[in-house]
C-alpha cells in the first residue's frame, strides 16, 4: 500500500507595506503608544517631584507598634510556657538608651532630616491639641484664600489669641493641595487682614512657622509675592499687641520671616530655621547639592546655633525621639512656652510693646569692624583681648590707640554730615522729610525710658492726690500763706515735669 508523502513548506509572512505595523525583535507591540522625547521631557520635573510620595515597596524597617500590640508577644510567649519578661525590658531599654544617644548628638544635616520627617506635628494638629477652641477664619477679602497659610481664632485659659501658620500635608493630594507648606501671595495678605484684626481688638498673636519659603512660581510673582512680604515686614513692627513666633519645622528665608517678626521667637529642639535651603546654598556656592551636609553646618541653622547668635529667644523641648514618635507629649510644652512669654509681654504699653519688637532686631547678630587673615580669627581675638586698650575723648573703649583715633574721626565726619543737614547750604537736593526716629540708634531704649518716666509721675500724683484726700479727712489745715507756697512750689514742679515729658515726645 502506497503511502503518501507530504513535506510541509514553510511559507514567509507577508510583509506589511505599512512599517507602523512591522513587528520585530526587541521592539514593542504597534498597539502600545510610544510617547514623543518633547513630551517626556517635559513631564520629568514633575514626575521627580511626585518620586518620593510614590507608594512604598518595601516593608518599614521602623514599623510603628501600637499601645494594644504590645502585649502580643508576651501573650503568644505565655501560651507556650516561655518568660520573655526580663528580655522584653531588657531590649527595650536597650532601645531607650540608642535613641537618646542618637538624638542627643545628632548633626546638622540629621536634624534637617527630623525637621522635615513627613509624620512631625503640623500647625492644625498643635492648634488643635494645645487650645480649649479654635475657629478658622478665611479670605484675604480680595477674593483669594490660600490654603497654604491657615489663620484663626484660638482661645486657652479663657484668653483668646489670632493663630495663624504655614500648614503643610500628610500625603501626596493634601501636599498639593496644601502646595506643600509654600503660600502665595494672597495667603500672607490673609494673614496681614487678620494681624490687623488682632491689633484692633487687643488680641495677641501667635504664629507658627514651618515652610520650606514663599512660593516662587510665575504666577506667585505676577501676583506680588516679594510686595506682601515685604508689606507684612513693615506692618508687623507697628502692632501694638504681643507677639509671639514658634517654628515647629522648617523656617525658610522671607516666607517664614513674613509671619515671623515678633517680639519672642521661639523653635522647637530638631526644628531648623534658615535664609536658603542647604541644597540651594550648596548648588549656589559649590556647584553642586552633594555639599548639601557642609552648607547644613556652614549657615548655622540648628536650634543652639541660633539662640547663641540671639535669633532665637528659647528652645521648646521635645519628647525623646523627637516629636513625630510621640506628638502628644511635645504639645504640652508648645502650650506651655506661650503663655509664659505672654505673661512677660502682657504688661508692657503699646510703645513699650513696639519699641521691645524693635529692639529684639537691632540686638541680632555679631560682627567686628577690622580684618583678619583666612583661618586665624581665633588668635587675632586673643591677641586683642590681650592689649592694654585705649579710651576715646567720649569714654568709648577701643583695643588700640589707632583704633580710638579712628572712632573720632568717625564720629566727627558724622557731626559734620549733621550740621550740613542742619544748614542745608551745601546739598544739591535737600531731603524732603526728616530720618524716621525708628532708624535712629537708641531711639528705641529713649522711648522706652520716656514711657517709664510718664508712667512714674503718673504714679508719683496719684500717691500726693490720696495723702492730700487723707489730711482734708482728718481736719488738718494749713495757714493759707504756708499753702499758697506749697500749692506754688507744686505748682512749679507739675509744669516742670509737663515741660520734661514734652520735650521726651
Amino acid at each position: 500500500m502506497a503511502v503518501a508523502r507530504t513535506r510541509a513548506v514553510a511559507r514567509p509572512i507577508p510583509r506589511s507595506r505599512n512599517p507602523r505595523l512591522r513587528v520585530r525583535a526587541g521592539i514593542d507591540p504597534p498597539d502600545l503608544p510610544k510617547p514623543r522625547e518633547e513630551e517626556k521631557k517635559h513631564g520629568d520635573w514633575f514626575q521627580m517631584l511626585l518620586s518620593r510620595f510614590n507608594p512604598i515597596s518595601e516593608k518599614a524597617t521602623n514599623a510603628t507598634v501600637l499601645d494594644f500590640e504590645k502585649p502580643l508577644v508576651r501573650k503568644v510567649a505565655e501560651e507556650n510556657g516561655v518568660d520573655v519578661t526580663e528580655q522584653i525590658r531588657e531590649l527595650e531599654d536597650r532601645a531607650q538608651q540608642l535613641r537618646k544617644e542618637t538624638y542627643s548628638k545628632l548633626t546638622p544635616i540629621q536634624r534637617l532630616q527630623v525637621a522635615r520627617h513627613p509624620n512631625r506635628p503640623t500647625f492644625l494638629d498643635i492648634a488643635l491639641n494645645i487650645t480649649d477652641k479654635f475657629v478658622e477664619l478665611h479670605g484675604d477679602r480680595a477674593g483669594y484664600d490660600d490654603p497654604a497659610l491657615v489663620c484663626g481664632i484660638a482661645s486657652i485659659d479663657n484668653v483668646s489669641f489670632m493663630f495663624m501658620g504655614h500648614q503643610k500635608g500628610r500625603n501626596t493630594k493634601e501636599n498639593i493641595y496644601r502646595n506643600f507648606g509654600m503660600p502665595q501671595p494672597n495667603g500672607y495678605r490673609k494673614a496681614l487682614r487678620f494681624m490687623r484684626l488682632a491689633d484692633k481688638f487687643g488680641f495677641p498673636i501667635v504664629t507658627f512657622v514651618d515652610t520650606p519659603g514663599a512660593y516662587a512660581g510665575l504666577k506667585a510673582e505676577e501676583l506680588g509675592q516679594g510686595e506682601a512680604i515685604a508689606v507684612n515686614l513693615r506692618e508687623m513692627f507697628g502692632f501694638r499687641v504681643p507677639i509671639i513666633s514658634i517654628v515647629i519645622g522648617e523656617g525658610g528665608s522671607g516666607g517664614a520671616l513674613a509671619i515671623g517678626c515678633a517680639n519672642r521667637m521661639l523653635i522647637m529642639e530638631n526644628a531648623v530655621y534658615y535664609v536658603a535651603s542647604p541644597e540651594a546654598c550648596a548648588a549656589i556656592l559649590w556647584k553642586s547639592r552633594d555639599k548639601a551636609g557642609l552648607a547644613t553646618e556652614a549657615l548655622k541653622i540648628t536650634p543652639a546655633d541660633l539662640v547663641k547668635l540671639k535669633v532665637m529667644d528659647e528652645i521648646v523641648p521635645e519628647p525623646l525621639g523627637a516629636a513625630h514618635t510621640d506628638p502628644m507629649g511635645a504639645f504640652p510644652a508648645v502650650r506651655e512656652a506661650i503663655l509664659r512669654h505672654w505673661r512677660e509681654l502682657q504688661p508692657l504699653s503699646p510703645v513699650q510693646m513696639r519699641a521691645d519688637r524693635y529692639m529684639k532686631f537691632r540686638h541680632i547678630g555679631v560682627y567686628a569692624e577690622h580684618m583678619v587673615p583666612g583661618g586665624q580669627i581665633e588668635a587675632v581675638e586673643a591677641f586683642r583681648e590681650s592689649l592694654p586698650g585705649a579710651k576715646t575723648k567720649a569714654g568709648t573703649y577701643a583695643p588700640t590707640q589707632e583704633e580710638a583715633d579712628y572712632i573720632e574721626q568717625m564720629a566727627e565726619r558724622w557731626r559734620w554730615w549733621d550740621s550740613l543737614l542742619e544748614d542745608k547750604k551745601d546739598i544739591v537736593n535737600p531731603p524732603k522729610a526728616e530720618h524716621p526716629g525708628w532708624l535712629i540708634p537708641g531711639f528705641a531704649e529713649f522711648a522706652i525710658g520716656a514711657a517709664k518716666a510718664a508712667d512714674a509721675r503718673q504714679a508719683r500724683q496719684g500717691l500726693e492726690g490720696e495723702s492730700a484726700a487723707h489730711a482734708n479727712d482728718a481736719g488738718i489745715g494749713t495757714e493759707l500763706d504756708g499753702g499758697a507756697e506749697k500749692n506754688g512750689a507744686h505748682g512749679e514742679n507739675g509744669a516742670h515735669d509737663e515741660a520734661s515729658f514734652a520735650e521726651t515726645e
